[in-house]
């Protein structure tokens, strides 16, 4: 009874495919105008520091997203809709410019 048990628990365990995140990334000028990159999906919401003008927002689930870059005064936040994540792979949105 035990080695049926486990030999279910086994099965079920390669039953179902894993979901590979993705990420964001992309390039933010100028780089002192930002300082966190948020991206919002109807389930999740992500952030990542923003270093030397980039980032890359790590673990974002297959789906549609909202991209917000949070600015360093006197820039003002800027926001991007429609970004598509897909299983497993880097969505690059390229580069964002900040304006005052």
């Amino acid at each position: 009874m035990t080695a049926l048990a486990l030999g279910i628990a086994t099965a079920g365990m390669f039953a179902f495919k894993g979901i590979d995140a993705g990420s964001i990334k992309g390039v933010v000028t100028p780089a002192e105008g930002a300082k966190t990159a948020w991206a919002l999906s109807s389930t999740d919401t992500l952030k990542a520091a923003i270093s030397n003008g980039t980032f890359e927002i790590p673990n974002a689930k297959p789906g549609s997203y909202k991209l917000i870059i949070e600015a360093n005064a006197p820039y003002k936040n800027t926001a991007k809709e429609g970004i598509t994540v897909t299983d497993g792979q880097p969505t690059d949105v390229g580069e964002i410019k900040l304006e005052k």
